[in-house]
């Protein structure tokens, strides 16, 4: 890929985040300061409740009012306003870029995620992987389209591997994105199960082509491996066909089924229209994205 694709995926990712964000404001969040309510209490303009006043409180937050009334100190208590956490890893195995359209969309929703996480104020931490290869980046490497050239040096490792998330040092209560095309044989449960610990909140998103999910093959063809980059030629009659499009049916349940276990959300993404359409038609009737206000 070229930076005039990415250049264009981010700006394409951007409008759709004026429009579409990340559910955050649906959590009771704990942790920095920031706008989002929190479980605690702090200094915001939210009030919430009051109580005694008791040595070492803020005087500043006295009921003077309450005070004049009765002579009795009492505080006035206000929700804490906190930074959302957010986790992302980005699955970067040659099969997210095999072909043009899915190359796109890949981008785009990567793009989106951190645009959206960035627009909220949160603490973004990402990963990209290819199997057992992990490699945090800095949003710096986002925004100047760097990350693709670490993406590269991964993809030369073992590809065909599934994603191990065990290493990733997820932070507690922080809401999860992994995004893969998931064309890979693994245990979902497993996967999801990593995602979702210390109260961590999970979210997949699956960019996927027509090409892959319904194909129109008839004939002989050369199918090209798309981890390792080999040829296999092969005669696809219906029977054939009729197969591949109940495994990669099948294959898909698996992992829904997985997901509604353990609370994920999973949304499928089309590559064959454009973001904004794509994200409508699964990722927020999912709840994996809301419609701003």
């Amino acid at each position: 890929m070229d930076n005039e694709l990415l250049r264009n995926a981010s700006t394409s990712a951007s409008i759709c985040a004026e429009k579409l964000r990340l559910p955050l404001r649906s959590r009771v969040w704990k942790g920095q300061a920031g706008e989002f309510l929190g479980a605690g209490v702090g200094s915001s303009l939210d009030f919430q409740d009051h109580r005694a006043y008791a040595p070492g409180d803020d005087p500043r937050h006295i009921n003077w009012q309450a005070y004049a009334r009765t002579g009795q100190y009492t505080m006035k208590l206000y929700r804490e306003e906190v930074r959302p956490v957010i986790d992302l890893v980005f699955d970067v195995s040659n099969s997210m870029f095999f072909e043009p359209a899915k190359a796109r969309r890949s981008c785009e929703l990567f793009y989106f995620i951190v645009e959206s996480a960035a627009r909220t104020g949160a603490s973004l931490h990402i990963h990209l992987v290819v199997g057992g290869s992990i490699r945090p980046i800095p949003r710096e490497a986002v925004h100047n389209h760097h990350w693709y050239k670490t993406a590269q040096t991964l993809q030369e490792g073992d590809p065909d591997q599934p994603p191990d998330l065990s290493t990733i040092p997820f932070r507690a209560n922080a809401f999860r994105v992994l995004l893969s095309d998931l064309l890979f044989s693994a245990d979902p449960t497993a996967l999801i199960g990593l995602l979702g610990q210390r109260q961590g909140s999970p979210v997949v998103f699956v960019p996927f082509a027509r090409s892959e999910s319904d194909p129109d093959w008839h004939g002989n063809y050369e199918f090209i491996e798309a981890e390792q980059n080999t040829r296999h030629p092969h005669r696809i009659e219906p029977a054939v066909l009729a197969r591949y499009r109940k495994a990669y049916a099948s294959h898909f349940e698996i992992w829904k089924t997985a997901s509604r276990r353990y609370n994920a959300v999973l949304a499928r993404i089309g590559a064959d229209v454009d973001l904004e359409s794509a994200l409508h038609e699964e990722a927020v009737p999912t709840g994996a994205l809301e419609v701003t206000n």
